[in-house]
């Protein structure tokens, strides 16, 4: 309604519309769950939530940017430290960690936040988290964003790699501490600096645990599982990567019937060329809902 003049006043000015940031809102939160806690951040506001899990010894920092943009694109993007990782409690207990467990975490986070449905993603570790929860919980799951998952053709590579982390955490834990104190002295204010001396800050007993729980437990759910999973899928595969095998993910791809594959050209192109790829990954949420 336009201003009017008040006896005999000059009428008053209208009042400037209230400016929109570009930067959409960011909490952070926490929930119990089965005697621990667990951290999450929250990017945006609405009723589309779309929820990231991180790579193994990663952190929910990991997920920032592309949360960022799905936010701005109109979701509600939460991205949560799973157990033994960031802000999240650290037991020492191996079995406490497990693809299934972590399942569930997710779960406990959708029940936490009083969201019925999502769209469930994931990179590496946290693909396969998103897998189990469509096993497991498949009425909470709109849609699943499967980066790098690591399957059949991952065993030998992913033992290659992380048997000696796990040696070194059980029988020379200096060596992960002292590691831990270098990164400490690292500055932080980058993303990708900050990402890498999060995953460098590790504790020897729990990350013990963490590694063993997933190294010697079930790792996927079996191809004969996974093709019962109905969910519409949106799998990124990469080549040129020996743990998360190009063949796993075509492969994966064409187990599930509603799944659709998206190659990328290296992998690192979601982290330092995204454009692509989060187009793909935010034209597909889209569907998810719409649907």
């Amino acid at each position: 309604m336009a201003a009017t003049a008040i006896d005999g006043l000059a009428p008053l000015p209208e009042a400037a519309p209230a400016r929109r940031s570009s930067r959409p809102i960011e909490l952070s939160g926490s929930f119990g769950h089965d005697g621990h806690r667990l951290w999450y951040t929250e990017f945006g506001e609405g009723d589309r939530v779309v929820v990231l899990t991180h790579g193994i010894m990663l952190t929910r920092r990991m997920h920032a940017p592309l949360a960022r943009r799905l936010a701005r694109a109109g979701f509600r993007v939460v991205t949560l430290d799973l157990l033994g990782h960031g802000d999240s409690d650290r037991p020492t207990e191996s079995w406490r960690y497990s693809m299934t467990a972590f399942a569930e975490q997710t779960v406990a986070l959708l029940d936490h936040l009083d969201v019925a449905r999502a769209v469930v993603g994931g990179t590496s570790l946290g693909a396969n988290v998103a897998l189990e929860v469509a096993v497991t919980a498949p009425e909470r799951v709109r849609g699943l964003i499967v980066e790098m998952p690591v399957l059949d053709n991952a065993i030998v590579a992913g033992l290659v790699t992380f048997a000696p982390l796990l040696l070194a955490a059980r029988f020379l834990p200096a060596t992960v501490r002292g590691v831990a104190l270098a990164a400490a002295l690292v500055p932080h204010g980058n993303q990708w600096v900050d990402v890498v001396t999060d995953t460098l800050s590790q504790r020897p007993e729990p990350m013990a645990a963490l590694l063993h729980g997933v190294l010697f437990g079930r790792i996927a759910p079996p191809k004969s599982i996974r093709r019962t999973i109905t969910a519409a899928a949106l799998v990124i595969g990469h080549e040129r990567d020996p743990i998360h095998p190009f063949g796993d993910a075509d492969t994966l791809a064409a187990d599930m019937p509603g799944a659709e594959f998206v190659q990328a050209r290296s992998p690192v192109e979601l982290r330092f060329d995204p454009t692509r790829l989060t187009t793909a990954i935010t034209e597909f949420a889209e569907r998810c809902y719409a649907a």
